[in-house]
C-alpha cells in the first residue's frame, strides 16, 4: 500500500502529457482508404498502404489529393487557361455547279420543223453566234415576205410599218446581220437558224431532227438546248446553324475533288444564303472556282476545309473538360498535388481548345491528362464520404428541384402525357387531320392538369394554357406543338412519368423552333413530330 501514492503520481503525469499521435496509412491511388496498421493492402487496388502526410483530413469529394507516389503512377499533366485565338477546322462536302449567271436556255420562237441539228450531243463546246439547229418555219417565210413587200413598196408604206415588220423578224429569231442580208437580196426564206447566245458547253438537248415545234406547246416543250459557261464554277455546300456563327464572306476555302487527287484549290466564300432551309436548318454557302482548263466537272462531289478563327477568347484544352450528364467540369490544380473539381460554362468548341464563358480565369491550371483517374477517385471518395454515387458536385451551384406533382394531380399528368404522345404520333405521320381531331382532347387534358394545380407551382406548363390554337397547316401545327411538347416532356421526365407508365421521351438536336425539342411517345421507335417524313428518325431517347 505504500506504493499507492506513487501510482497516483504516475497516472497524473501520464494524463497531463500529450498523447502520441498514431501514424495513419493510406493508399497512394485511393487516399481515402486508410488504416492504422502498417503493411495493410488497399481494398480497391491491392497496393500497400503508405504513411499519410501529417495533418491529413477526411477526403473531400470535390478535392483529390495525391501522394508523390500516386502522382507518379497517374501521370497528371496540366495546362494554363489563357486568352488566345480559337481555331476550328470545318470539313464539308458539296457539289460543283455551273455559274447560274452564265446559264442560258434556248427555246423555239417560231412554229415549224427541225430540219438539221448542228449540235446533237450533250457536252459539245459552242461559240457565241454559232448555229445550233435549222428550223423550217412557214411563219418565218410569211414575216420575211411582208418585210420585203414594204421594202419594195418604198414610200407607199409609212416608215412605222417597215419598222414594225423588222421588229417582227427580230422577235422571231433573226439576227440583225441576217436582216441586212435579206434587205440586199430581197429573197425571203422559210429556214431560220437557231444560234448560240453565248460561248459555253451544251448541258441539255431536248430536240431531234424532224421534230415538230408547235405554237401551242408549253414553255418546257419548246426548249431546244441549255448552255452553261464552265470557265468558272460554283462550289456549293450546306452549313448548319451553329456553323454560321463562324462563317463570313471572304474566308478562304480549300477545295479538293476525287478526279484530281492531290490538287487543292483555295478560293474565298463569295455568298452565304440568308434563307435557311426549313427542313434541314441549313444555309447554302457558295465559293467561286476558276475553271479555265475545265478540270472541275459539272455536278461532281467536292470536299472542302474551312479554317475558322475567333481571336481574344478565354481557352482551355478540350482534353481538360469532362462531361457529367449535361454539366461540364474540369480539375483545377491546387497546391501540394491537390486537384479541385470545378464546374465550367462552355462556349464555342475548336479543334484543340474550348471557349470558357465562366468558371475559370486566365492563369488557372487545369488537368489535361489523368483527369479520368482523378474523376474516378473523386466519385469513389464521394461514395465513401456521403454514401452517394455519381459525379462530384459543386455545392455552391446546386440546382433547385423541379416542382413535385401532387399525388392527386398525377393521374391528370398521366392523361396529359398520353394525349401529347398521340398528338406527336399524328404529326410524325404527317397526319394533319388526325392532329386537329386530337387537339380538343389535348387542350382539355392540359386545362384539367392546370386546374389540379391551384397553387400554380408548375410554371413550366402554366404559360401554355392558350398556346395550342387551331393551326392553318401542318407546319404551323408543328411550330405550335414543339415548345409545349418540350415543356411537358421536361415535367414528365422530372416526375418519372415515362418510367412509371412505360412511355418514352425523345430529344431532337435540331428542332425548327427551339433547336433542341423533346416529345413523349407510347413506343420505343423514334418518329420525329417536328419534321415528320422529312427526317422521321432524327432523335435520341432520354433516360
Amino acid at each position: 500500500m505504500k506504493s499507492f501514492p506513487f501510482l497516483l503520481l504516475f497516472l497524473a503525469v501520464a494524463l497531463t502529457l500529450p498523447a502520441a499521435t498514431a501514424t495513419v496509412y493510406q493508399c497512394p491511388m485511393h487516399p481515402w482508404i486508410k488504416s492504422d496498421k502498417p503493411g495493410d493492402k488497399c481494398t480497391l487496388c491491392g497496393m500497400e498502404l503508405v504513411a499519410a502526410p501529417a495533418g491529413d483530413s477526411a477526403a473531400d469529394p470535390n478535392l483529390v489529393t495525391l501522394t508523390p507516389a500516386g502522382a507518379s503512377v497517374i501521370g497528371v499533366q496540366t495546362a494554363t487557361v489563357a486568352r488566345a485565338p480559337l481555331v476550328r477546322t470545318l470539313r464539308v462536302a458539296g457539289t460543283v455547279e455551273d455559274d447560274d449567271t452564265r446559264h442560258r436556255i434556248i427555246s423555239a420562237r417560231v412554229p415549224g420543223r427541225v430540219e438539221k441539228l448542228f449540235v446533237n450531243y450533250v457536252g459539245a463546246e459552242v461559240r457565241e453566234g454559232e448555229p445550233l439547229a435549222t428550223v423550217y418555219s412557214p411563219g418565218m417565210l410569211t414575216a420575211q415576205r411582208q418585210y420585203v413587200e414594204r421594202l419594195k413598196g418604198g414610200t407607199a408604206f409609212p416608215p412605222s410599218e417597215r419598222a414594225m415588220a423588222r421588229e417582227r423578224l427580230l422577235d422571231l429569231g433573226l439576227t440583225p446581220e441576217e436582216i441586212d442580208i435579206l434587205e440586199h437580196t430581197l429573197e425571203p426564206t422559210a429556214m431560220v437558224n437557231i444560234r448560240a447566245p453565248m460561248s459555253g458547253t451544251v448541258v441539255a438537248r431536248h430536240v431531234y431532227e424532224g421534230q415538230e415545234l408547235n405554237k401551242d406547246q408549253t414553255e418546257s416543250e419548246t426548249r431546244l438546248f441549255e448552255i452553261a459557261d464552265f470557265s468558272s464554277m460554283w462550289f456549293v455546300f450546306d452549313a448548319y446553324e451553329p456553323d454560321l456563327a463562324w462563317l463570313r464572306t471572304g474566308q478562304p476555302v480549300a477545295v479538293t475533288v476525287a478526279s484530281q487527287p492531290g490538287r487543292v484549290l483555295t478560293a474565298p466564300i463569295a455568298f452565304i444564303d440568308p434563307n435557311l432551309n426549313p427542313m434541314t436548318r441549313t444555309a447554302k454557302v457558295r465559293v467561286i472556282l476558276p475553271n479555265h482548263d475545265h478540270t472541275f466537272l459539272h455536278q461532281q462531289t467536292g470536299y472542302a476545309t474551312v479554317r475558322l478563327e475567333v481571336s481574344g477568347v478565354l481557352l482551355a484544352p478540350r482534353s481538360a473538360v469532362l462531361q457529367h450528364g449535361d454539366e461540364p467540369v474540369v480539375f483545377l490544380e491546387q497546391r501540394d498535388r491537390a486537384y479541385l473539381v470545378r464546374r465550367v460554362r462552355l462556349g464555342r468548341v475548336g479543334d484543340d481548345a474550348v471557349e470558357i464563358l465562366g468558371g475559370l480565369n486566365a492563369g488557372d491550371r487545369v488537368v489535361t491528362e489523368g483527369g479520368l483517374l482523378l474523376d474516378g477517385q473523386a466519385q469513389l471518395a464521394r461514395a465513401a464520404v456521403t454514401g452517394e454515387t455519381g459525379a462530384p458536385h459543386d455545392d455552391s451551384r446546386e440546382k433547385s428541384p423541379p416542382p413535385a406533382v401532387a399525388d392527386d394531380n398525377y393521374p391528370r399528368l398521366k392523361s396529359l402525357g398520353f394525349a401529347a404522345a398521340d398528338a406527336a404520333a399524328s404529326l410524325a405521320a404527317d397526319d394533319f387531320d388526325g392532329y386537329k381531331k386530337q387537339l380538343p382532347a389535348l387542350r382539355a387534358a392540359l386545362q384539367a392538369y392546370l386546374a389540379g394545380d391551384p397553387a400554380g407551382s408548375d410554371a413550366t406548363l402554366a404559360h401554355f394554357r392558350a398556346a395550342l390554337p387551331d393551326p392553318a397547316d401542318l407546319r404551323t401545327a408543328r411550330r405550335d406543338f414543339e415548345p409545349f411538347s418540350t415543356g411537358l416532356a421536361d415535367v414528365a421526365r422530372a416526375q418519372h412519368l415515362h418510367h412509371r407508365e412505360g412511355m418514352h421521351i425523345f430529344q431532337c438536336p435540331m428542332s425548327p423552333v427551339l433547336g433542341t425539342g423533346r416529345w413523349l411517345s407510347r413506343t420505343a421507335r423514334v418518329r420525329n413530330p417536328f419534321f415528320g417524313s422529312a427526317m422521321p428518325e432524327c432523335g435520341d431517347e432520354l433516360n
